[in-house]
C-alpha cells in the first residue's frame, strides 16, 4: 500500500512495476489517472491545495478501507498538489489483485472516494483569468452513495 501527495508528476507504467513487483499472485492491475481539463481552451490550470498531515492519513484510512473490503495485493494513490495546467496529471490510484473484480471495483471505490471526501481544495484559473473554487458534482455524490 502507498500513498503519496507531491507536487513532482508520475510515471503510471513504473508506479504499477513498483506496486507489483515480486508479487506472483497478482492477475489484474486496474490503473486511473485523472488528468486537468482543458475544457476545449477555458481552462488554463487547475491549483490544489491540502492540509499536509492530515490529508495523508485520511487516504490511508480510505485505502485501508479498500484493502478490507476486497482482496487486494496491493494499492497506489498518488495525489498531485500545487498549480497543474490543462492536460496534466492529477491523480493515479492503482488497484491490484488475483482477479479484475476486486481490482476494478476497488480503484473505483478510491476514486469515488476522492472525488467526494478527499481533503484537497481545488481552484480552476479560467483561460480569461477568472478564478473559481470546484465544488464536488452532484454526479460524483451519486457514484459515491453506492459505496455506503
Amino acid at each position: 500500500m502507498a500513498v503519496r501527495v507531491q507536487r513532482e508528476d508520475f510515471d503510471v507504467g513504473a508506479e504499477v512495476d513498483r506496486l507489483t513487483d515480486g508479487h506472483t499472485d497478482v492477475g489484474a492491475v486496474v490503473t486511473f489517472t485523472g488528468k486537468v481539463r482543458g475544457e476545449d481552451g477555458k481552462i488554463a490550470s487547475l491549483t490544489l491545495e491540502h492540509y499536509p498531515g492530515m490529508t495523508e492519513a485520511e487516504l490511508n484510512r480510505i485505502e485501508d478501507e479498500a484493502h478490507e473490503r476486497w482482496p487486494l495485493q496491493g494499492t497506489t494513490i498518488v495525489h498531485r498538489i500545487g498549480e497543474l495546467a490543462a492536460g496534466d496529471n492529477v491523480v493515479l490510484v492503482i488497484a491490484a489483485s488475483a482477479h479484475r473484480q476486486a481490482a476494478f471495483e476497488a480503484a473505483s471505490f478510491l476514486m469515488d472516494y476522492l472525488k467526494t471526501k478527499a481533503p484537497f481544495w481545488k481552484k480552476q484559473t479560467a483561460s480569461s483569468g477568472e478564478e473559481a473554487w470546484v465544488e464536488a458534482r452532484d454526479s460524483d455524490e451519486s457514484a459515491a452513495r453506492r459505496w455506503r
